[in-house]
C-alpha cells in the first residue's frame, strides 16, 4: 500500500489520465507527487531521464505519458507514434528498475489487441493475430511496454504492472475535430449545430458499431486501486464491461446538449470495427467497478466544457 509521505512520480501530469490520476492522489491526501512537463523532461531522451531518477528519491511511478492521437493522427504520424512511444516507455521503465522504485504502473491501451479478437477482447487475446493497420504503430510500443513491464519482473522482480483502459473520455479531453476520438468529436457537433441552429447533424457510417466508454476518473480511480492491490504478471483491462452503439451514444449527447435537429447518416463513410468491447472480469475479481454512469458522466463533461468552445 502506497503510504502518504511516498514520492510518486506521475508522467503525463498534464494529459487527461496523467490529471486524473493526480486528482485522485490529492483527493486522498497524498502531496508528495513530482510532475514534470515535456519541455521540463523530454521522456524520450535516455540520459534525461536516468538523470531525474538518480536525482529523486521516487517510490511510486504511474506511467501515463504518450503521444495520443485519434485515427487520423495515428496513421499519418505513424513514424512518431510508434518511435517517440517505444523511448517513453523503455527509458520511464529501465530508469525506474535501476532506481529500484517500490513499484510502476504502465498504461496502455485496447488499441492492442488484434482488430478480429474475440468479444469481448480478453487479457490472454494478447499477440494472438493481426493488429488494426491504421493504429499498428502506437499498439506495437504499448505491446513493447506491455512486455517490458513482464520481462523486467521475471528477471529482475521489480514490481512493475500493466493496466490497459477501454475508451476514456472527461476533464482535459481532445475537442479537436482533426485529432479528437468519437465521444469528444461528437460533443463539440453537436454544440457547434445548436449554437449555429443548424438543423442536423451527420454522423459518418450507419451508427451501429458498438464501443465502450469510461470516465478517466473511474480510470484514474481504478490505476489507485491496482497500484495499491495487485502485483500479477498479466495486465489488467479497465472498462464499464457495457457498450453502446456509436447511434445510441450521439443520441444521448444530443439530448445533453439540448439540440433539437436531426441526426443524418453519410453511408458513405465506413463503419469501422464492428465491436470493441473490454472483458473486465479479472477487474472485477479484484474487487473494481466503475461507478460513473455514461449518461452523467457525458453530463458532467459538458457543463465543464461548453463554455470554451
Amino acid at each position: 500500500m502506497m503510504k502518504r509521505e511516498d514520492c510518486i512520480y506521475v508522467a503525463g501530469h498534464r494529459g487527461m489520465v496523467g490529471s486524473a490520476i493526480v486528482r485522485k492522489l490529492q483527493a486522498e491526501g497524498f502531496s508528495n507527487i513530482v510532475k514534470r512537463t515535456s519541455s521540463e523532461l523530454d521522456l524520450r531522451d535516455q540520459a534525461a531521464v536516468n538523470a531525474f531518477f538518480e536525482e529523486q528519491s521516487i517510490d511510486y511511478v504511474f506511467l501515463a505519458a504518450a503521444k495520443v492521437g485519434g485515427i487520423l493522427a495515428n496513421n499519418t504520424y505513424r513514424a512518431e507514434f510508434l518511435y517517440d512511444n517505444l523511448m517513453i516507455a523503455a527509458n520511464v521503465i529501465h530508469a525506474a528498475h535501476t532506481a529500484k522504485v517500490k513499484k510502476l504502473l504502465f498504461l496502455g491501451s485496447s488499441c492492442i489487441y488484434p482488430k478480429l479478437a474475440e468479444q469481448p477482447l480478453h487479457e490472454s487475446s494478447l499477440l494472438t493475430g493481426s493488429l488494426e493497420p491504421t493504429n499498428e504503430p502506437y499498439a506495437i510500443a504499448k505491446i513493447a511496454g506491455i512486455k517490458l513491464c513482464e520481462t523486467y519482473r521475471q528477471q529482475y522482480g521489480s514490481n512493475f504492472i500493466s493496466a490497459m483502459p477501454t475508451n476514456l473520455y472527461g476533464p482535459n479531453d481532445n475537442y479537436d475535430l482533426k485529432t479528437s476520438h468519437v465521444l469528444p468529436a461528437l460533443i463539440r457537433k453537436f454544440h457547434e449545430a445548436k449554437i449555429n441552429n443548424s438543423p442536423s447533424v451527420t454522423l459518418w457510417g450507419t451508427g451501429k458499431p458498438m464501443r465502450e466508454f469510461l470516465h478517466v476518473d473511474d480510470m484514474a480511480d481504478a490505476c489507485y486501486f491496482l497500484m495499491n492491490n495487485y502485483n500479477g504478471l498479466e495486465h489488467v483491462n479497465v472498462g464499464t464491461g457495457v457498450d453502446i452503439t456509436i447511434r445510441g451514444l450521439a443520441d444521448i449527447i444530443a439530448e445533453v446538449v439540448e439540440y433539437s435537429g436531426t441526426i443524418e447518416h453519410d453511408l458513405s463513410k465506413p463503419d469501422g470495427t464492428p465491436r470493441k468491447l473490454m472483458d473486465v472480469s479479472n477487474l472485477a475479481s479484484l474487487g473494481w467497478s466503475s461507478s460513473i454512469e455514461l449518461r452523467d458522466g457525458i453530463t458532467q463533461v459538458y457543463a465543464d466544457i461548453k463554455d470554451s468552445f
